[in-house]
């Protein structure tokens, strides 16, 4: 049997009976396939490529361990990989930095593989139940590499984060959260000096300059929440909040910007309808 990158571990199973145990000695990782449940629920839905990059190997090494029963390497596929490039990789994790409680369903599917079922319609299931500004974070024993390609391909971007040995931290975050439709910041050209006289008295103060994330976003919210009618919120802030701005808009608040220097910021935040 010829294999490359491409090739599925379940049909490498099928193929030999040995093909198990050679595989489990490639790496430590691989020591889950022993499980029934997992051999099943992994095998038709990992690559050698996806498999590679759980064990820490490469393919040519795969391919090479597994010559002496019988298979023969083709080409390895130079077809690009949708993996998260560093770029996409450090915006998903600061946006989460952003996130309240509210905001995170927790799904543990550790007890479910335990128990011989198959988790992947109740994942499927919370994220169709996902609410506007709401991500999924799966606790699992490994990384699910199918699972991260086949929401990748349902607009879903990933962060994996291991906690110890037997607890692995996936996170699906819909894209357009972390890349907002872009709109124009409202600086201070926009009527900054205008509005300051306008809300003359009616100004409250808020300096976020040296909260660690996700405090400020949090704080700026929860100031807004008991603004009275008619006020406006100042805010002294180290950079123009990106995943605020569009927050605000969502619940009626318009805002202007003051860029003082590369470390501070103030913003006029008010209610849309002055």
């Amino acid at each position: 049997m010829v294999i490359n990158a491409d090739t599925k571990i379940a049909s490498i199973l099928k193929h030999h009976e040995d093909a198990l145990e050679t595989i489990i000695s490639i790496s430590p990782a691989f020591q889950k396939l022993r499980n029934p449940l997992l051999r099943k629920l992994m095998a038709g839905r990992t690559s050698i490529a996806m498999a590679c990059k759980l064990g820490g190997c490469t393919v040519e090494f795969f391919l090479e361990k597994m010559k002496p029963l019988g298979f023969e390497g083709g080409e390895v596929s130079n077809k690009p990989q949708k993996d998260l490039s560093m770029k996409e990789d450090n915006e998903s994790r600061e946006y989460l930095k952003t996130l309240g409680q509210d905001q995170i369903v927790q799904l543990d599917v550790r007890a479910m593989l335990a128990g011989g079922t198959d988790p992947l319609e109740k994942i499927m299931a919370s994220i169709a139940a996902l609410k506007k500004h709401q991500v999924l974070l799966i606790i699992n024993s490994f990384e699910p590499t199918p699972l991260i390609k086949l929401l990748n391909k349902k607009g879903f971007s990933s962060y994996v984060e291991t906690v110890d040995a037997s607890e692995i931290h996936t996170w699906f975050i819909p894209q357009n959260l972390i890349h907002p439709r872009p709109e124009p910041i409202k600086t201070e050209d926009s009527g900054w000096e205008e509005l300051i006289s306008f809300f003359e008295g009616r100004i409250r103060f808020v300096d976020v300059r040296q909260l660690e994330m996700p405090q400020p976003m949090h704080t700026i919210l929860g100031a807004l929440e008991s603004l009275p009618p008619g006020d406006a919120l100042y805010v002294y802030h180290k950079r123009i909040p990106v995943f605020l701005l569009p927050e605000l808009s969502e619940r009626g608040f318009d805002y202007r910007t003051k860029t003082l220097n590369q470390q501070e910021v103030h913003l006029l935040i008010f209610r849309e309808s002055l």
